[in-house]
């Protein structure tokens, strides 16, 4: 079956991308909020931290117990655990700082394993064959959720302060009802002691991956304007930066799913180190654009490659859990990215990315792409 005519896909994709929606509005729907009511921005930010830290702690237990239940039971109720969590923040808007970073903590929870979960359904939903296309499609519409995310918050926030908390609150009611239902689980025969777990490392070379891909985009989507302003421009250059990189993602992406082919994520680590070296070394406009452009043009097709070998590793009753892990290996990439551009010199952070894509393709020449990509699903 063609992916573009695949229902399930579709259904499920939709899902995804709702259940996405909230938290690429969370930052700038914070900060509003926050501004509204006590006049400072600030708690905006301190919300945002509490709200991204709950989600990467609770992203694996809350991934096993979606194990346990099965995903497609267990989504409905987190995404609206997840809706009144921020529909009890707006209510208490008003309230103390210290409720409200209590009460960030609920959608933080129940949100960190949505994404594990989801991924989880996509190994059920689509065959093996349509896995690397699916999920570089995904990718894709990904990147208009991140750009359009904040762009809603911005217009939803002049009908007023508490239509953006409530619109994310709608969406993941939405992502509730669209979560893919009869899709063939896997059976849970075997108790949870009959499936032993895989050493960490086996999987290690992938969550290098992942957290490669975190920590070199966030020395670009954090650092525009320095990467800018070194070579004289001015602010309002920056988002041109930001343009190339996703045009870049898209475009890598497409051509990933055109190809339908899972590839070797070796490729992709080079260019990143290329990419990371020519951006490290300030050359120019034509070493800037150019080098944000190979990193762009990686990104998809890396984050598919990893995401498809994981899966071909993890034991059925422990996806969810496992990617899970995947993702807040990642955005712990992206924090450590962030934080790097905040205290050391410009040049230095793109180094970092490097170091780590040259020790992610190191662990899997080792270990070759072909013997992994041929593995049973039990490590």
């Amino acid at each position: 079956m063609s992916l573009f005519t695949h229902r399930a896909y579709w259904r499920w994709s939709a899902g995804v991308q709702f259940a996405r929606l909230p938290a690429t509005m969370a930052p700038l729907a914070f900060t509003l909020l926050t501004t509204a009511t006590t006049g400072s921005y600030r708690l905006g930010g301190v919300l945002m931290s509490v709200y991204v830290a709950a989600e990467m702690v609770c992203a694996v237990p809350v991934g096993r117990l979606l194990d346990r239940v099965g995903p497609a039971r267990g989504l409905p109720a987190l995404l609206l655990l997840t809706a009144a969590g921020y529909v009890v923040l707006a209510l208490a808007a008003d309230a103390p700082a210290p409720v409200l970073v209590a009460l960030v903590l609920l959608p933080g929870i129940a949100g960190g394993a949505l994404s594990g979960g989801f991924r989880t359904l996509l190994a059920d939903t689509v065959d093996d064959e349509l896995l690397p296309r699916a999920i570089s499609v995904d990718a894709m519409l990904l990147e208009g959720i991140l750009i359009g995310g904040p762009a809603l918050v911005a217009l939803l926030d002049l009908a007023g302060t508490f239509v953006p908390l409530a619109a994310m609150a709608v969406a993941c009611v939405a992502a509730a009802l669209l979560v893919p239902r009869g899709v063939r689980e896997h059976e849970r025969v075997e108790s949870e002691a009959d499936v032993p777990p895989a050493r960490l490392a086996t999987y290690l070379p992938w969550l290098g991956c992942a957290f490669t891909v975190g920590l070199l985009l966030s020395t670009i989507e954090v650092a525009p304007l320095p990467l800018v302003q070194r070579l004289g421009a001015p602010e309002t250059v920056a988002p041109v930066v930001i343009a190339v990189l996703s045009g870049a993602s898209i475009a890598g992406s497409a051509l990933y799913a055109w190809r339908g082919k899972t590839g070797d994520p070796r490729l992709f680590l080079a260019g990143f180190v290329i990419g990371g070296l020519t951006l490290a070394g300030g050359f120019g406009w034509a070493g800037l654009l150019g080098s944000v452009a190979l990193i762009g043009a990686c990104t998809g097709p890396l984050v598919a490659a990893t995401s498809v070998n994981l899966q071909r590793l993890l034991p059925k009753n422990r996806r969810s859990a496992g990617f899970s892990l995947s993702f807040t290996v990642q955005a712990g990439g992206f924090g450590l990215g962030s934080l790097a551009v905040g205290v050391l010199p410009l040049w230095v952070t793109p180094l970092f990315g490097v170091f780590a894509a040259a020790i992610a393709g190191g662990m899997l020449v080792a270990k070759p792409v072909r013997a992994i990509g041929t593995m049973s699903v039990t490590p």
